[in-house]
């Protein structure tokens, strides 16, 4: 997929870039499998903001995403890929011999025509969905779970992969994208792949305006507020004030451990 620059026939676009849409063979959703999406604005069930600098944005509609691969030991046919304005990995949409039809994240390889299948003995082919125990060693892989029957929770995300290193005593050991080397029970389910879109990462939004569509509210620095407002704040000119890098509640806010326990299955922790 390819980086796309328009012509800078105003000063909003020459700076922007886009993402190629040539792959993407249906505009709308399939409408059975999607829903009203509440937006939250960074709130959580009480009503609380607890992600700061969220709130308006595009409208937009969830796709119900398969990240279990429900239907087992069946073969469907890729018939279309599609865009999700919820992530930035593309979608196909699988249709089964029964009529059923479900979404899965795309990966790199998967095309229309092509046939994707789960289950114990399936091909580890890409797409395919089967469990690490049953992966030949070395394989890449994303949609992993974390525990069996929990549904894809690890590289989820565009051109990101789990690669399987090792298998033994139950456990299948797995180097992250983020260099984690960590053990997930080996009856975890997993795809075949590398999720596609890799260059989305490459896109340069170009004007205020486009972050403003993806929901993301202005953000102010601590160092430019008054001492009342923020630790970083006051002082003449530019200071932090003696203070290492602390959000507005006085934590700090670069390389400060988040985790409260230690977890046995964690072999190595990313860089």
């Amino acid at each position: 997929m390819a980086i796309v620059r328009r012509k800078p026939r105003n000063a909003s676009l020459r700076f922007q870039t886009f993402i190629d849409t040539s792959d993407l063979t249906k505009k709308k959703p399939e409408r059975s499998l999607t829903k009203g999406l509440k937006r939250v604005s960074g709130r959580n069930a009480y009503g609380r903001i607890t992600v700061r600098h969220r709130g308006g944005g595009a409208a937009r509609k969830y796709r119900l995403v398969d990240f279990c691969r429900m239907d087992r030991d069946i073969a469907g046919k890729v018939v279309a890929i599609e865009y999700d304005p919820n992530r930035n990995v593309r979608i196909a949409l699988i249709v089964y011999p029964n009529g059923r039809k479900r979404y899965i994240l795309t990966p790199e390889g998967l095309v229309v025509g092509s046939v994707v299948a789960a289950g114990e003995a399936v091909d580890a082919q890409v797409g395919n969905c089967l469990p690490l125990r049953n992966m030949p060693i070395g394989f890449v892989v994303h949609n992993v779970e974390i525990r069996p029957g929990s549904g894809g929770k690890f590289a989820r995300s565009a051109g990101t992969s789990v690669q399987l290193i090792a298998k033994e005593e139950g456990y299948a050991t797995l180097r992250m994208p983020s260099g984690e080397m960590r053990k997930v029970n080996e009856a975890c389910w997993a795809t075949v792949g590398v999720l596609g879109n890799a260059d989305v990462k490459n896109v340069s939004l170009g004007k205020a305006g486009r972050t403003r569509h993806r929901g993301f509210r202005p953000t102010v620095r601590g160092m430019v507020m008054n001492p009342v407002d923020h630790p970083m704040g006051g002082g003449e000119g530019r200071s932090k004030s003696g203070k290492i890098p602390q959000s507005p509640w006085g934590k700090n806010a670069k390389g400060a451990k988040t985790r409260r326990r230690k977890n046995a299955l964690i072999i190595k922790r990313r860089k």
